[in-house]
Formats: C-alpha cells, sequence, structure tokens
C-alpha cells in the first residue's frame, strides 16, 4: 500500500516523531490540540469559543476534544 504524502499526513508523521524522540508514548497530533482546549476549559472559557479557536464549525466536535478530569469536576463542585 502506498504512503500518503499529503501536507496534513506529513505533518501528522512529524508530530508522532517527535513525541516518540521525547519518550512520550501514545501521543498524537492532536494530542496538543487536546490538551491546549482542555486547559482553557479548566479556566471556564464558554465551549462555543473553543469551538472558534479550534476551527470546528459543530460544537460537537470540540466536545470530543475535552477531557473531564478531577480538577474540572472539583472547580465546578466548589462553585455551590
Amino acid at each position: 500500500m502506498a504512503q500518503s504524502f499529503s501536507p496534513a499526513n506529513s505533518l501528522c508523521q512529524w508530530f508522532f516523531w517527535v513525541y516518540r524522540a521525547a519518550g512520550i508514548s501514545g501521543a498524537s497530533s492532536h494530542s496538543g490540540r487536546r490538551s491546549f482546549l482542555t486547559s482553557l476549559a479548566n479556566k471556564g472559557i464558554g465551549v462555543r469559543i473553543l469551538a472558534s479557536l479550534a476551527g470546528h464549525r459543530s460544537i460537537a466536535v470540540t466536545m470530543k476534544y475535552l477531557d473531564a478530569n478531577d480538577d474540572m469536576k472539583r472547580n465546578a463542585v466548589e462553585l455551590i
């Protein structure tokens, strides 16, 4: 099977090798996007702003990038 060399695929491969060289296993080209969006969500930035920053037309797509973590849950409960 022939390898595709589109710009997007080349960038994905670049991230793969950068993460591998850094000793980070299981990371992908989307790991940085996920961390960026989740970090902003932790700071209370709304999902519509996050979608705009990510270039997503649908907030449903953006929601797939957000990880609910213990800090987010703790911050939410502390609002009460």
